[in-house]
This record gives C-alpha cells, structure tokens and sequence, in this order.
C-alpha cells in the first residue's frame, strides 16, 4: 500500500508541476526567495487568478490567518492569532517566511532588528509573513 501511495504522489507532484508552469503569474511567484520548487505553487494557489477577490492586503492576511486579533474589554486589550483559518494556507505562508530569511538580505535583517528587540522566532516569523503577503499583493496585484 505505502508502494502504491508514493507513485500516486509522485504522480501528483507531475502533475502540479506540468499545471504550474502554464500559469501566467508563475513569474512573480517564482522571483520569491526562498519558494522554490514546493512552496511557489501553493503560494501562486493562495492568491489565484481572480485579482478582484482582494481589494487589499489585509483581506488576504486575515483569511490566511496571518493577521493578529486584538481583543478588547474594559480596560485590558489582548492579541492572538486566528483560529479560524486554512490552517495548511497559514503554515504555507509562515514555513515560506521562515525560508525566506536564508535568501532575502531584507528578510534576515528584519529577523535580526525583531531578535534585538527581544522577540521569540515564531512571532518574528508570523510577523515576517504579514510583511511578505503585502509585498507579494503588490506584485500579484500590479503584475
């Protein structure tokens, strides 16, 4: 059975492939550093082709769950993150975050300015990833 289940996604693997690089904004989301071959696809998934379906960038980081929610009552205000979201279109976003700082020299200088600062990863990375989806709305947005 275990066989059988790595032909079938090697064969899906092929095929997103194949479907990939017939996609008009494959450009853009293969000029992201650090997507490579795995996360460009499901990053250019995330945006889509409808350029209408988001007026602007925090649409998209609160459907991805990106975006921190702030909560407030009485005198005390609270943040934390979303729970209901794609979580698989969160993870996407925040592994290529995390990626990105290997290959961006803006991305590794923001890491490090967040880490003086005292931060911890995971919010810099979250934080990393807020920052990236405006950038990559820009673009997708503009062609």
């Amino acid at each position: 059975q275990f066989k059988v289940l790595l032909i079938g996604i090697e064969q899906l693997d092929k095929a997103i492939k194949q479907l990939y690089k017939k996609q008009q904004d494959k450009a853009i989301f293969d000029s992201l550093p650090g997507a490579g071959p795995q996360l460009a696809p499901r990053l250019l998934v995330a945006f889509g082709h409808n350029r209408e379906r988001y007026t602007d960038a925090s649409q998209m980081q609160k459907y991805a769950g990106i975006a921190p929610v702030i909560e407030s009552s009485g005198k005390k205000t609270w943040t934390h993150w979303r729970y209901s979201c794609p979580t698989f279109l969160r993870q996407t976003f925040v592994e290529w975050a995390g990626f990105s700082i290997r290959y961006s020299f803006w991305a590794k200088a923001y890491y490090e300015q967040q880490k003086s600062k005292g931060k911890p990863h995971n919010s810099i990375i979250r934080s990393l990833a807020f920052k990236w989806i405006r950038i990559i709305f820009r673009c997708w947005k503009t062609k």
